[in-house]
């Protein structure tokens, strides 16, 4: 089970591992031991990558979403195929391995040229350049059976890029329009990306949860924002009007869920993606240098580079709350306090994990399309910090500012005490991916106890901000309390909201700590889907 949580995840860290097993508990296809379906991908970066994210975009907004927007823009090499959990890694170095011998030896410029016909458009690689690219998926075919023993089909039909497909034909001018704005000629750094999917749900349609939903009756779904549904039309014939059947991705669980509280999603935001490498840098992996296709991208996030349009934050206008003060008389000696707290909404929750390519133009600049969006990225090394760490949303930073950003004199007047100079206790490199359940809250355990250690002479209150897990797991076994069972643990953590915030007291000298009342009032507000005035308003 731990190698399956890790190929499910793509190996990105031991949280995810963690939570995708933890969360997984109840999963009845859990021990199923069934592969993944993988598939291989080019995929574009730098200016060409650029301006086909703009053509992606501005055709969504200009005529709906159309097939081709269910994946990113790409030329496909093979056909999906199945790979067994333990054979991933060396499947990804069966890849790394082809990339390597084709360096030096891949077509540059790759020349491609506009075809349209009344329902598909695309960008079609000149005939003998598709024989090379296709002689590369044989070599990696080879390579993957040698290594991995996999059967990999190379793809047999012509090599293209799909700009848009199965569309009305009265959209047919506005997206040619557009098409014909995509410079070809444009520099190109092509990455031999891999991707798997769940094989179970290749047939059916994705679903985002937009609202949440607590279960009414056994046979119900619950619902939680962010979420993924898988949804069979064959499956729906017994539903009544207004609800559906499906499986969350989030838990692997099924049931009956209500029609409305769910929308459309594009099929490629379920997919993990297991590793990306360049025919052109001798780099290491894109696995830990994730270059992807923003190569411009990352030097537009100053603050600096805000339009004069842009709206301002939410939080210039709604005030911090006041921190109400502890009980008890300030005369005797304040007692030491662990706060824990969840973070803010994340980018990648509300905007699904390629939210990058929706907030960048033709020249790779980060543009605001959403008011939830910040007015700038934060300062991060590259792409891969991005993916492994979501920056928050306009609505995350707001709530963090309600519940815990205060100014230092009030902090001083509340008689908190912050130290700003911390260091993590345990390096990256001492981590493992496959952490069990009793290992996680084994160590989040020790690394409270070594934090209260470490600041037991700084001050008398010390605040965690982290993960929804956290709350539980570092204040538990201080408490003189057993460990909960992991699928225990699940039900408490789900229940656990963006800054959700707890407080645990010292008694005294004792070594014992206790619960108690925060000092800060809990936040509560109501879900606000995006709203598309064309689907919505447009509608016949």
């Amino acid at each position: 089970m731990k190698l399956k949580a890790l190929v499910s995840t793509g190996g990105r860290s031991v949280q995810a591992a963690c939570d995708w097993l933890f969360s997984h508990v109840d999963d009845p296809f859990l021990d199923d031991p069934l592969p993944r379906e993988f598939v291989l991908y080019l995929r574009p970066s730098g200016p060409l990558q650029n301006q086909l994210s703009h053509f992606w975009q501005q055709s969504r907004v200009t005529c709906g979403k159309n097939k081709a927007h269910n994946i990113f823009p790409h030329i496909t090499l093979c056909q999906f195929f199945m790979c067994a959990d333990h054979k991933v890694e060396a499947l990804c170095e069966a890849l790394q391995a082809s990339v390597q011998q084709w360096r030096g030896r891949f077509p540059s410029p790759l020349p491609l040229e506009l075809y349209t016909s009344s329902n598909f458009i695309g960008l079609f690689v000149e005939e003998q350049v598709a024989d090379v690219l296709k002689q590369f998926a044989a070599d990696f075919a080879t390579e993957a059976a040698r290594k991995a023993e996999v059967h990999v089909e190379p793809h047999k039909k012509q090599l293209h890029v799909t700009l848009a497909y199965n569309f009305p034909s009265d959209h047919l001018p506005s997206l040619e329009k557009l098409a014909k704005g995509i410079e070809v000629k444009l520099g190109c750094d092509w990455l031999a990306v891999l991707f798997s999917r769940d094989i179970r749900f290749a047939n059916h349609e994705t679903l985002r949860v937009m609202y949440p939903y607590m279960p009414q009756n056994e046979d119900e779904l619950e619902l939680v924002p962010g979420d993924f549904v898988f949804m069979s039309p064959v499956d729906q014939s017994s539903t009544s009007e207004g609800w559906v059947n499906g499986t969350s991705l989030a838990t692997g669980l099924s049931g009956l869920l209500p029609e409305n509280y769910v929308s459309l999603a594009d099929e490629s935001d379920t997919w993990v993606f297991h590793g990306s490498h360049s025919f052109f840098s001798c780099g290491p992996s894109d696995k830990t240098r994730d270059r992807w296709m923003f190569d411009g991208l990352l030097d537009s996030r100053r603050p600096d580079n805000t339009s004069p349009g842009d709206a301002p934050t939410l939080s210039l206008i709604c005030h911090p709350m006041q921190v109400l003060r502890m009980s008890g008389s300030h005369s005797r000696q304040p007692k030491r306090t662990l706060f824990v707290c969840r973070h803010g909404e994340r980018m990648d929750v509300v905007f699904g994990k390629h939210w990058l390519s929706l907030c960048s133009d033709s020249k790779g600049r980060y543009v605001r399309s959403n008011l939830n969006m910040p007015p700038s990225l934060p300062l991060w090394g590259g792409q891969r910090d991005y993916d492994m760490d979501s920056p928050i949303t306009v609505t995350g930073s707001t709530q963090a500012r309600l519940v815990a950003w205060i100014p230092p004199t009030d902090l001083a007047a509340a008689h908190f005490s912050v130290d700003t100079t911390y260091r993590p206790l345990i390096p990256v490199s001492k981590l493992t991916v496959s952490e069990s359940y009793e290992n996680y809250m084994s160590r989040s355990y020790q690394v409270t106890k070594d934090i209260l250690s470490d600041c037991k002479n700084t001050g008398n209150n010390v605040l965690i901000v982290a993960h929804a897990s956290s709350l539980e797991a570092c204040t538990r076994q201080l408490q003189g309390r057993g460990p909960h069972s992991a699928k225990d643990f699940i039900q408490v953590v789900r229940k656990i909201p963006y800054l959700g915030f707890c407080s645990c007291e010292e008694q005294g000298d004792t070594g014992v700590w206790q619960l108690v009342d925060p000092p800060i009032l809990p936040l509560t507000h109501g879900p606000n889907h995006a709203f598309d005035w064309r689907e919505t308003l447009l509608q016949e």
